[in-house]
């Protein structure tokens, strides 16, 4: 088979790695893709917003089927061009990936279903949303209802921090159109796990569950990022939990989105939380997380091909999938300054040495430069150490962390280290 990747992140990096050990594959394209992606595949420079011109590669290189790793272009209709010319894509449908394009959209679905989820309200004008929230005490959470790459939602632990993150989203604009709307939603306390899935419509196959790190800093400090680590399994929780997630959250959205008429075909994420009132859902998006991803994938035993293969074909429910024992353990090498402004170009030096201890490197924002390796994003590189435990895969991925360096490089010391204390 030939296969398209659409995209150019860690995530992205992590699935072209998983499809590269099929024996099913012949060649794997990926578009636009980064340095280490070119190692396994062939990158094109076409952006993930040009349809037309990923269309139109696609039928001119007899592609076989194209996977879709970032919500940008899920959420803008990616999928739904490519069906109309007959070409196998695994994503869901742009009515679908609302899912993770509107939060007003999922919490009001989850809603009408009676699925778990923190009370909330919704707002698009501001002067309601702010004489809403100064009713309201703090600790409290404020979303821009769009994408925001990963940076739109503020738990606020004082109110006046809350105004001030809604001022910003909706008078100053900092996320766009995405912040036009907002939802504001209870704290719900406890701990966080995500959930990701195989979904054909009602049918729903989970993956093993991971935990993410979300702030910058240590100890859960600083503002959010897109991810600083992740780690899998989760042996500080009970397994009881992660099933009761999948029976009475995952599977009856899935089952939500049918009778709504949209049903969801793709990579489902769930972002949970385990309150003193049970698990509830954070969020949903219409793809793999990142970095969850690359610690998921390392664990899977059955050919990725197949698992996608067959839930194209509506046989996703036949299909054995079988993970490893094994842990594995992600930490984020990023750029000073991130999730702020930070520098590109900056040379990184280790990779080989990394690799050479059995660590996984997936690149997320690098580039080629005058043949070397260089940054070009926030999110750098996910280093992934596996092993029999949490704490053997967690030692082996800070042991290859120490041999990559590059100018400001910050990384989170802290991954994983709940899971050993719990």
């Amino acid at each position: 088979m030939r296969i398209m990747v659409i995209g150019g992140g860690g995530r992205e990096h992590a699935i072209v790695w998983a499809l590269n050990k099929s024996d099913k594959v012949k060649k794997i394209y990926c578009a636009p893709g980064n340095a280490g992606i070119a190692e396994l595949a062939e990158c094109v420079p076409i952006p993930v917003n040009r349809f037309s011109d990923l269309i139109q590669f696609t039928i001119d290189h007899e592609i076989d089927l194209v996977v879709v790793g970032p919500d940008d272009p899920l959420a803008e209709g990616i999928v739904d061009p490519f069906e109309e010319q007959g070409i196998p894509i695994f994503g869901p449908r742009k009515n679908a990936a609302e899912i993770e394009g509107s939060k007003i959209f999922m919490k009001n679905l989850l809603k009408k279903y009676s699925i778990p989820t923190a009370k909330y309200e919704t707002f698009t004008d501001y002067e309601s949303a702010l004489a809403y929230l100064r009713e309201q005490s703090a600790p409290i959470v404020v979303k821009a209802d769009g994408l925001a790459a990963g940076k739109g939602v503020t738990v606020a632990y004082t109110i006046e921090e809350a105004e001030q993150a809604l001022h910003n989203m909706m008078v100053g604009k900092v996320f766009g159109e995405s912040g036009g709307s907002v939802v504001i939603e209870e704290f719900l306390e406890g701990q966080e796990m995500s959930i990701l899935a195989f979904v054909d419509g009602e049918t729903v196959r989970a993956m093993v569950p991971a935990q993410d790190h979300k702030p910058v800093f240590d100890n859960d400090k600083g503002p959010n990022t897109g991810g600083m680590g992740t780690y899998s399994p989760l042996p500080h929780i009970d397994p009881a939990l992660v099933e009761d997630a999948i029976e009475n959250i995952i599977k009856p959205t899935a089952k939500a989105m049918v009778s709504e008429g949209r049903p969801f075909r793709g990579f489902l994420f769930a972002g949970l939380i385990i309150t003193k009132d049970g698990v509830k859902t954070i969020e949903f998006n219409a793809r793999l997380g990142d970095p969850e991803t690359q610690v998921v994938l390392p664990r899977l035993k059955t050919d990725l091909v197949d698992i996608i293969l067959a839930a194209l074909n509506g046989r996703l429910d036949q299909l054995d999938i079988s993970w490893s024992d094994e842990a594995a353990v992600c930490v984020i090498a990023a750029s000073e300054g991130y999730p702020a402004s930070y520098p590109k170009g900056r040379v990184i030096t280790g990779l080989e040495a990394a690799k050479a201890q059995g660590a996984l490197v997936f690149h997320a924002g690098t580039s080629e430069q005058d043949g070397q390796i260089v940054t070009n994003g926030g999110r750098v590189l996910g280093i992934v150490g596996r092993g029999r435990d949490i704490a053997e895969a967690r030692a082996r991925a800070y042991e290859a962390v120490s041999a990559i360096h590059f100018d400001g490089m910050h990384c989170r010391t802290d991954i994983a280290a709940k899971a050993l204390k719990d």
